[in-house]
């Protein structure tokens, strides 16, 4: 991409109503535009950070046997009600009615309606289990709308669900989703702490994926030896010492960006969601939920790696691996433009993504800004003076060093 014919411009200052670093870097960057206070549009830019962590996502979700779909986001009442959770979700849910009168709501979660869409399909032993997920819009009525994508009106949301016929099957494949989510994380370039957290109607336990991180909303309690950690809800029940070494813990911040739950029957035995076992009984499908927020996820890198001068991407979510840059002083048809031009044609050819820079009206220090603000992790100049000695200066975001490479080597040299 060039970027004299990308859609979206950088922005000198930060937006005067925006304090966290993942909305003012994004914003700035033209990754993100604001329409109100929790809710947000994804530009090219962010697009292809958003469709990056979605495809770890997905690689990870079905490599444990998930299939994707994708579910209405209108939520009827009456199902809602038949689980006593159309009131209850009064103060999250946007409700309304329709122009018959038809009482709607926007979903902020899919257990209802999908637990409804199961019993079209799963009535005998035969048919499980089954993980099915979906990466849809969710809303939700945020009083406190802030922190940028960290806490939203409107928000994507990977929701996965699982059907078993008995408790143990639910607990292995239980486990077996914490290890992609383990594995998603790491992809995505943050370390997340798997959190022990209460289940609230569903379970005692579930478990909370968390990031350390100043600007968090959460607080969790991590054991300084062993590096177990949870919410304070589970260390007010459990005192001061780690349950697995006896150590003592320490206070940290963090940001949530996962969940699972073990639902039980709390959904299938409301619904008539059932199945016939070996021996013909009829009994409640067992099932439990997963979630991750990919916009959360993406502002949650922004937060934990970045600098004064702007954002510093994992490369595996980075909306370009390459930024090159051409100083150009004599316009048009220049000998450093000739050289560019052919590093960004041999690079794309190579299946490497960059974003070049070829504008003509901005200075030196305006592209190295852009470069550092935008975060990709190489930064490739094209400029007179590296072209007197047949080079292109290397210098990777994360790092202060700056090298050189030869025109004719540098795709072997390429970090």
């Amino acid at each position: 991409m060039r970027l004299s014919k990308l859609f979206t411009k950088t922005l000198r200052e930060a937006p005067a109503d925006e304090a966290s670093k993942n909305a003012q870097f994004l914003i700035r960057g033209g990754f993100i535009s604001k329409v109100m206070a929790g809710v947000y549009e994804y530009m090219p830019l962010g697009w292809r950070v958003l469709d990056k962590i979605n495809n770890i996502i997905r690689e990870e979700m079905n490599a444990v046997g998930g299939q994707e779909l994708f579910m209405s986001v209108f939520q009827n009442k009456d199902i809602w009600s038949a689980t006593e959770r159309w009131d209850g979700a009064k103060e999250v849910m946007y409700q309304f009615k329709d122009s018959s009168g038809k009482e709607l709501g926007l979903g902020f979660t899919h257990e209802e309606p999908l637990t409804a869409a199961a019993q079209h399909f799963i009535s005998s032993y035969k048919d499980l289990p089954k993980a099915v997920y979906q990466i849809q819009t969710k809303f939700r009525r945020e009083e406190r709308a802030k922190s940028g994508l960290l806490r939203g009106r409107e928000f994507l949301m990977k929701d996965l669900y699982s059907f078993h016929a008995d408790q143990e099957d639910l607990d292995r494949y239980y486990e077996e989703v914490a290890v992609a989510y383990d594995k998603i994380f790491k992809r995505v370039g943050v370390k997340a702490l798997r959190t022990s957290a209460s289940g609230g109607l569903f379970s005692k336990y579930s478990d909370e994926f968390q990031v350390l991180a100043d600007v968090g909303e959460d607080l969790i309690y991590v054991c300084s030896e062993c590096g177990y950690a949870e919410n304070k809800e589970i260390h007010a029940e459990g005192g001061s010492k780690c349950p697995k070494c006896g150590h003592g813990f320490t206070e940290e911040k963090s940001i949530e960006v996962g969940n699972i739950f073990k639902l039980g029957t709390k959904f299938s035995s409301a619904l008539g969601l059932d199945f016939t076992d070996e021996a013909g009984a009829k009994k409640p499908v067992i099932m439990a939920s997963y979630g991750i927020g990919p916009g959360r996820l993406m502002a949650t890198a922004v937060e934990v790696s970045n600098d004064e001068r702007g954002i510093i991407w994992p490369e595996t979510i980075a909306p370009y691996r390459v930024h090159l840059v051409l100083l150009d002083e004599q316009g048009a048809r220049s000998k450093e433009q000739e050289v560019a031009n052919k590093i960004y044609e041999d690079l794309s050819k190579k299946g490497i993504d960059v974003l070049y820079d070829d504008r003509q009206d901005k200075t030196a220090g305006e592209k190295f800004a852009d470069a550092d603000l935008l975060g990709c992790p190489v930064r490739l100049v094209v400029s007179k003076r590296t072209l007197e000695k047949d080079q292109v200066e290397i210098k990777m975001r994360n790092k202060k060093e700056v090298a050189f490479a030869s025109l004719k080597d540098l795709l072997s040299q390429l970090p």
